[in-house]
């Protein structure tokens, strides 16, 4: 049995208070995308909601809340879940605020810089709304900058469907 760290090692805290096991997502494509509700490109919500949507029984997409960029995320975990519900229509999990950059970073985004660099070979996260793309057997496939919206990543998600 092998010893290295995988995407299904992780227990993620959910704004709800609940714990998300990634290990239950075994076969699943997941998509990975640090948010913040007050940052220009929040509109890609609104994108990740329309694949969620169209690809619930394939796809799982997790947000992960950051207020590491100008502060464009104020909000509080018990108010995180209402307000990306009501303003952006949001129904995918969204995990409590994080620190994705630094050395107090949430262990998931530690391992998913590791497995993927940007494409000039930064290992830290930039800005908000990077995604990272995650295959059915636990393996970070892509990367995505900010500038990427989710519409133009469903056709690598048709790809590995």
């Amino acid at each position: 049995m092998s010893s290295e760290v995988t995407i299904y090692d992780f227990d993620l805290n959910l704004a709800s208070g609940e714990i998300l096991s990634l290990s239950s997502l075994k076969g699943k494509i997941i998509l990975i995308v640090n948010t913040a509700s007050n940052c220009s490109f929040n509109q890609q919500l609104v994108q990740l909601q329309a694949l969620h949507e169209k690809y619930s029984d394939k796809l799982v997409i997790i947000g992960v809340p950051c207020n590491q960029f100008v502060s464009q995320e104020l909000l509080p975990n018990e108010k995180l879940v209402s307000v990306y519900l009501k303003e952006f229509g949001v129904t995918f999990p969204l995990l409590e605020r994080s620190i994705i950059n630094g050395k107090k970073e949430i262990p998931l985004y530690k391992y998913l810089k590791s497995q993927k660099k940007s494409l000039l070979g930064f290992k830290g996260i930039k800005w908000n709304f990077e995604k990272f793309l995650v295959d059915q057997t636990g393996k970070v496939i892509k990367r995505y900058s900010t500038y990427v919206v989710p519409n133009t990543i469903e056709k690598d998600l048709v790809n590995i469907i």
